[in-house]
């Protein structure tokens, strides 16, 4: 997952609002947008290279979404960083009880965010730079920095998550992740890998011939419980592969 959207709103009818999209190598086999056989009342497309997700929902409220770091500067190391939303997904610890024991075992993971959430908090972990911390109600955005690293395509998504939270539906959320525009070099972040690298990564929505957002997910969760979840697939230049929805 590379850029996630949310509002998150308590005490309101709609508490969360997330728009999210997965941006990773086409041919790394995936699973859509599923109910897990071998994890009762987990919802979530799975990683079929390393048997993980990137988002999903659980039992109680549960939810959990994870963005890796962009630093070429470290090798890949450790275990399948998707794991720890289905450790959560699938667990009983409370957001922030699981959180400060991922935090623990950091080190067995390369770089990551996490959010993790119920019905009652909402909580985000970036090893790196401290603790576990149970967020406060607002507009955030998250992509392979930090929370709230100003990246330009983050700014963008909230921006856009903000002017339609009046009247919010899983359709204006998938448009507004479908946002093909390129950020002008100037105000390009510098993560290592090169100029050109950064402009085809620059925008909301990517569609190259190898690489891509593979998955946009819009998330609405009700006050009273009741959560609509919708993924939206696609294929190499961005083509649309087909859609799942669920009412949970």
């Amino acid at each position: 997952m590379c850029l996630i959207a949310f509002a998150w709103r308590p005490g309101h009818q709609t508490p969360l609002v997330l728009a999210a999209n997965r941006d990773e190598f086409y041919a790394r086999p995936t699973q859509p947008l599923a109910a897990w056989k071998d994890a009762p009342g987990l919802y979530a497309g799975r990683d079929l290279e390393a048997g993980g997700t990137w988002l999903g929902l659980g039992p109680d409220g549960r939810f959990a979404a994870l963005t890796n770091i962009r630093d070429p500067r470290l090798p890949p190391v450790g275990r399948s960083r998707g794991e720890l939303c289905v450790q959560f997904l699938s667990g009983e610890m409370g957001p922030g009880e699981f959180l400060a024991d991922a935090q623990r075992r950091a080190g067995d993971y390369a770089g990551f965010n996490l959010l993790v959430g119920d019905a009652r908090e909402l909580c985000f972990l970036n090893p790196r730079s401290g603790g576990p911390r149970r967020l406060a109600a607002g507009i955030y955005g998250l992509s392979n920095a930090d929370l709230d690293t100003p990246w330009p395509k983050v700014e963008r998504a909230k921006a856009a998550l903000a002017e339609c939270l009046e009247q919010v539906n899983t359709d204006t959320l998938l448009n507004l992740m479908h946002d093909p525009e390129a950020a002008p070099d100037a105000i390009l972040p510098d993560t290592g890998v090169g100029l050109n690298t950064e402009r085809m990564l620059s925008p909301v929505f990517i569609a190259t011939r190898t690489y891509g957002t593979r998955a946009s997910t819009a998330l609405i969760v009700h006050a009273d419980g009741r959560r609509e979840l919708v993924e939206r697939s696609y294929g190499p230049h961005g083509g649309h592969l087909g859609d799942v929805a669920l009412q949970l």
